[in-house]
C-alpha cells in the first residue's frame, strides 16, 4: 500500500482533452500538498560554462539530478512530477522523502564538483512556504501521446521557490556520512548530435514566461495556440526523429558520462561501452524489440515543459521560427509576457531507461545549451524591466 502523502500525484487524474481545454478552466489544477517539497537543482555559471563548451557535461548533469530523484521515488513505489531545465531541474516531492533525496543529492553535487569543476546548486523550498507567500501552486497530468503523460503547472510557486533559492546565501550543506553512492541506475548518453527530420529544418528553443501572474493561464494558452498553428501538433513538431538518431561512439562522452553516473570512470566500463557499440546497432535496427523501443523513443521525449512558464524545443523551418519569434515579440510589446530563444540545427538527448519496452523518458535540449543561452536572454529582458 502506497504511503497516504505519496499518493498524491499519482491518483491526479489524466487530462486527455489537451492543452487548449486544460488552460481553459482553472479548476483544472489541483492544489499541491502544504507538506510536499519543491527541490531545485541548477548548475552555477551555467552560460559561461556552454561559452567554453560544457554544453553536453551540463545536460547529463542536469538528467542526473533527476535521475537521483526518481529511483528513490521508483523505489518507495511512487509518481513524482520532474521538470528538466537544461542546465538544472525541479522536482516536486512529498514530506517523507525529502530528506533522503536531498542527501544524495549533495553526494551528486559532490560528484559533480569533483569530476567536472562545475557547482551544482541544490536546495528546497517547502510548499506551504509558497502558500504563505499568497502564491498559487496547482498541477496537473496531461496526456501528451498515448504513452507521454507530463506534469503541467500552473502559478508561480515554482519560479517563486526558484528566486528564494537563488536569493539566498547557499549554506556549504554536506550529505550525512553513512550514505551511499547516489544511485543512477538507468542513465544513459547513447545518442550523438540529433538533426531535424527535414533536411531544411532548424530546432528552436522557446522560454516564455507570463507577466501578471493573474493572467497566466489565459496567455500560456494563447502562446501554446501560437506554437501549434505556427508548427502543428505536438507529434509533428518534435525535433527527434528516428531518421535523426545516430548511435554514439565518443569515448570522451563515455567517460563522462560514467563519472556522472558512478563519481569515476574506469578504463574497463569503457571498453565494455565501446564493444557494445555493434550489438546496439543490431538490436535497435534489426530486431522487432529494438524498432519498438526506438519508436517510443520519439514518442517518449520530453520537448514540451510547463512549469508556470512554457520551455520547449521544436523543429521547424526558418520562416516558422521566424514566426513564432513575432508572435512572441508582439506579446511581449503588450506586456503580457518575456521571452527567449535560441536556434540550433541540432538537439541533443540524454536518457532515462528503466527498461526498453516502455519506462524510459528522454530529455532533449537545443545543440550548443539551446535552453541556457535562451534563458540568458530572458533573464535580461526580465532585469532590464526592472531597471524601467
Amino acid at each position: 500500500m502506497l504511503n497516504k502523502e505519496g499518493d498524491f500525484y499519482s491518483k491526479l487524474p489524466v487530462f486527455e482533452q489537451g492543452f487548449t481545454d486544460l488552460f481553459s478552466d482553472t479548476a483544472n489544477f489541483v492544489r499541491v500538498p502544504g507538506s510536499w517539497f519543491i527541490i531545485i537543482t541548477d548548475i552555477k555559471n551555467s552560460t559561461l560554462a556552454v561559452q567554453k563548451g560544457l554544453h553536453q557535461d551540463i545536460n547529463l548533469i542536469a538528467t542526473g539530478s533527476i535521475i537521483v530523484g526518481l529511483n528513490i521515488a521508483r523505489e518507495a513505489g511512487i509518481e513524482i512530477p520532474f521538470f528538466f531545465g537544461g542546465d538544472g531541474a525541479t522536482l516536486i516531492v512529498p514530506g517523507f522523502m525529502l530528506d533522503k533525496i536531498m542527501g544524495m543529492l549533495l553526494l551528486y553535487r559532490d560528484n559533480v564538483k569533483r569530476n567536472f569543476d562545475l557547482d551544482l546548486r541544490v536546495d528546497k523550498v517547502p510548499v506551504k512556504k509558497i502558500f504563505s507567500e499568497k502564491k498559487n501552486l496547482g498541477i496537473a497530468r496531461l496526456r501528451l501521446t498515448e504513452k507521454h503523460i507530463t506534469p503541467v503547472v500552473i502559478g508561480e510557486g515554482l519560479l517563486f521557490a526558484d528566486a528564494l533559492i537563488k536569493a539566498k546565501e547557499a549554506k556549504n550543506a554536506k550529505p550525512e556520512e553513512n550514505l551511499v553512492q547516489p544511485n543512477l541506475e538507468g542513465m544513459e548518453c547513447r545518442w550523438d548530435l540529433i538533426k531535424p527530420s527535414e533536411a531544411d529544418n532548424e530546432v528552436i528553443c522557446l522560454l516564455a514566461r507570463v507577466a501578471d501572474p493573474d493572467n497566466q493561464h489565459k496567455v500560456l494558452k494563447e502562446v501554446l495556440e501560437a506554437i501549434e498553428n505556427i508548427f502543428g501538433p505536438y507529434s509533428k513538431r518534435r525535433p527527434v526523429s528516428i531518421k535523426g538518431l545516430k548511435l554514439l561512439a565518443d569515448y570522451k562522452r563515455f567517460g563522462n558520462e560514467q563519472k556522472v553516473k558512478f563519481g569515476y570512470s574506469s578504463s574497463g566500463n569503457l571498453a565494455k561501452r565501446i564493444l557494445s557499440y555493434p550489438v546496439s546497432n543490431f538490436y535497435l535496427k534489426l530486431t522487432e524489440s529494438g524498432k519498438n523501443y526506438l519508436d517510443n523513443l520519439v514518442e517518449l521525449c520530453d520537448t514540451l515543459v510547463i512549469d508556470g512558464s512554457i520551455n520547449t524545443v521544436i523543429s521547424g523551418t526558418p520562416d516558422q521560427c521566424k514566426r513564432i519569434v513575432e508572435v512572441l515579440g508582439s506579446m511581449e510589446q503588450a506586456n503580457k509576457l518575456f521571452y527567449g530563444y535560441s536556434v540550433s540545427s541540432e538537439s541533443i538527448m540524454s536518457c532515462y531507461v528503466q527498461d526498453r519496452k516502455d519506462k524510459h523518458i528522454h530529455f532533449v535540449d537545443g545543440a550548443e545549451g539551446g535552453y541556457t543561452r535562451a534563458a540568458t536572454m530572458l533573464k535580461e529582458k526580465i532585469f532590464s524591466s526592472t531597471k524601467k
